[in-house]
């Protein structure tokens, strides 16, 4: 059976990585009996940082509509703005970047390397400056009543150093939630940054994946990593080789974490999720479906021996 975790980390992965994400944890919480509201931490990025967001509102993970248990949540919950904002961003912006939105580009701008954060804040300032926000989804999160209570932690990057930060972590810059998540999901060439403090922010994936090294864990704290980038399930394009590039990335950061003595389950899409899933992670047309092969697939991890 799976442990309970005392923090849950939730990587990027898009409008469809989100739904994965809902979907995955409902169905763990429903084949295990956990509340995973209840976890001592949660760690988001970029798509993560919504359900990060969510979870530690006190609202539960979405559920396919044949086994939804309560009712409907706050707006956030239902189809993500993101989705729409995205796909509409990219197409305007032609195919180049919707093929980077997939996740290839984030992660080559984000691999962490000896002078990284100077490469990355050169690249990022060498980009357009969209016009377009995620306003929106910040409204969506606020209206969530997600707060920075101690629990949640939010990961962006800043585009003038390339460096991150993680909000809700004490010594942060002060940010409401709504603001941390829009400034987590602002994908660089769809989306204006997000000016918090007088300084830009964008999406924390540029950094990493999964930002799992910045998980609160120590001695026997159980981890839970989930990765919607990280399939197993490739097909020799650019997307396939940035999905490995992210298995990579997040096995280093887990070693970290199991150096401190903490135990880190990962998971990633399975066959059927990965799908479901298709090639493009922002596109929300089948979010319906990837939720319900998440939810399955959520009950197969609850039971699975770790």
């Amino acid at each position: 059976m799976l442990s309970r975790p005392d923090v849950v980390v939730l990587g990027a992965g898009g409008a469809l990585g989100e739904a994965w994400m809902m979907g995955l944890l409902a169905g763990i919480e429903d084949g295990s009996g956990f509340d995973l509201r209840r976890c001592e931490y949660f760690v988001g990025t970029s798509a993560g940082a919504i359900v990060a967001a969510q979870l530690a509102a006190g609202n539960p993970p979405r559920r396919p509509a044949p086994v939804q248990r309560e009712p409907a949540p706050p707006p956030v919950q239902r189809p993500n703005p993101l989705a729409a904002a995205a796909l509409g961003a990219a197409r305007r912006a032609g195919g180049v970047a919707l093929a980077a939105s997939a996740s290839f580009a984030p992660l080559a701008l984000g691999l962490a390397a000896p002078g990284g954060a100077l490469v990355r804040a050169a690249l990022l300032r060498s980009l357009p400056r969209p016009a377009q926000t995620l306003d929106q989804l910040r409204s969506d999160v606020e209206s969530t009543g997600a707060t920075f209570d101690g629990r949640l932690r939010i990961v962006a990057v800043q585009r003038s150093s390339g460096r991150r930060v993680v909000f809700g972590r004490p010594g942060a810059p002060y940010a409401s939630a709504g603001q941390a998540v829009e400034a987590s999901c602002t994908v660089p060439w769809l989306f204006a940054p997000v000016v918090i403090g007088g300084q830009e922010y964008v999406d924390g994936a540029l950094w990493s994946p999964t930002n799992l090294d910045t998980a609160p864990a120590g001695r026997d704290t159980q981890v839970l990593c989930l990765t919607p980038i990280g399939s197993i399930v490739g097909d020799h394009t650019l997307i396939s080789v940035a999905r490995n590039v992210a298995r990579s990335a997040v096995s280093i950061e887990a070693l970290a974490l199991r150096r401190r003595g903490a135990t880190v389950q990962m998971v990633a899409p399975n066959i059927e999720s990965a799908a479901a899933m298709g090639p493009s992670s922002i596109d929300g047309d089948p979010a319906a479906r990837v939720l319900e092969s998440a939810y399955k697939q959520g009950l197969q991890v609850a039971e699975q021996d770790c």
